[in-house]
């Protein structure tokens, strides 16, 4: 029969033992030494000068004086001398000026922080995740770095991530108050955008790449094109707004037909053009001339135009480009002007149109 128990040997009272008291303390003290084991320290290797009843330390390699050949293992200080507690596997320690949980497993003391964490259902970081966010953190910054080539790495980093299928949607949420403000990825195709919203339910795209060509699309820049389907009689001498009152598109609803001009549905640059097509009223010496408006009353600068010859009915044509900055709210229209005989511009063919480009 053992004398000492198997795991923290501690020594039995044998039948017949004079003085069992002796042993008895001495079961004790290893016990209160090694039971929810803390020590100061783990990096001397010689023992400091002044311990106080109670001091456990974890010896360093390279051990001296009353503590040679102890490397790794607890050392206590008791009754005025020092008592040594070899470790076994599995032991669990506190380092007190570390902060930090060991555990022994044979060779060495490690930290008890995993090297690796594999197929975990969850994992909170300041925060409690749940099966519909199974990683979840609550934090005020994260850094993501390279590995640098010194430490064995590329010096790269790459952020992946995958769907299943073209149709699934995979990308990034961006939301205040929880309610989502703006999405980033591929959304229900393969084609890159980026949506904002105002509510969390109607989003509208700001950007879109298509992944087979690479072409990229504004879709929420506002465009149209307008034309006249009537032949718009104009007299001599005076600047007359052109009645275009249908759209071959009209994103956005931006140019009112109903007014004949174009509203600025935002700040921005705008880019436009015309086309003014001459139709005889009496003369071919008419003189034709066209210019864009700002907001009724103002010429664009860049945007007037004039044929001074021979005009041939229905082949004499005006073409107006002009870029000019705006304001929400801002009109422009097209208008007309004869200066010697009067005319028309003729239908289908005298067309406004215009884009945002900035």
């Amino acid at each position: 029969m053992s004398d000492a128990t198997t795991h923290l040997l501690l020594p039995y009272i044998l039948a017949a033992q004079a003085q069992k008291h002796v042993t008895h303390n001495e079961a004790l003290r290893i016990l209160d030494g090694l039971v929810q084991l803390s020590v100061l320290d783990r990096d001397l290797t010689a023992p400091p000068g002044s311990p106080a009843d109670g001091d456990r330390y974890i010896v360093a390699s390279g051990a001296t004086g009353d503590w040679a050949g102890w490397d790794l293992n607890v050392a206590l200080w008791t009754d005025g001398a020092w008592l040594r507690l070899p470790p076994r596997i599995g032991w669990r320690a506190w380092v007190e000026d570390e902060g930090l949980l060991l555990v022994y497993y044979g060779a060495s003391w490690v930290g008890t922080t995993p090297h690796a964490l594999q197929n975990m259902a969850l994992l909170g970081i300041g925060t409690t995740a749940d099966a519909s966010n199974p990683f979840s953190a609550k934090l005020n910054a994260a850094l993501w770095t390279a590995k640098t080539v010194a430490e064995g790495g590329t010096g790269d980093l790459f952020y992946t991530m995958n769907k299943e299928a073209a149709a699934g949607d995979l990308g990034l949420t961006l939301q205040t108050g929880f309610v989502t403000k703006a999405l980033v990825g591929l959304f229900g195709s393969d084609r890159f955008r980026l949506a904002v919203s105002a509510d969390g339910s109607t989003f509208f795209d700001g950007l879109s790449v298509d992944n087979a060509t690479g072409i990229v699309d504004q879709p929420r820049l506002p465009r149209f094109k307008a034309y006249t389907n009537y032949d718009n009689y104009v007299g001599v001498g005076t600047w007359t707004k052109i009645g275009l009152n249908n759209t071959d598109y009209n994103d956005q609803g931006a140019f009112d037909a109903a007014n004949n001009h174009f509203v600025a549905p935002s700040d921005g640059t705008y880019l436009f053009g015309a086309t003014l097509l001459y139709k005889i009223n009496a003369s071919a010496t008419a003189r034709m001339r066209g210019r864009l408006v700002l907001n009724g009353t103002t010429e664009i600068r860049g945007s007037l135009g004039e044929i001074s010859a021979t005009h041939v009915s229905l082949a004499t044509a005006i073409w107006l480009q002009t870029m000019v900055p705006l304001t929400a709210g801002d009109t422009v229209e097209l208008q007309g002007y004869f200066r010697v005989a009067d005319g028309y511009f003729a239908a289908d063919h005298t067309s406004f149109w215009g884009a945002k480009i900035g």
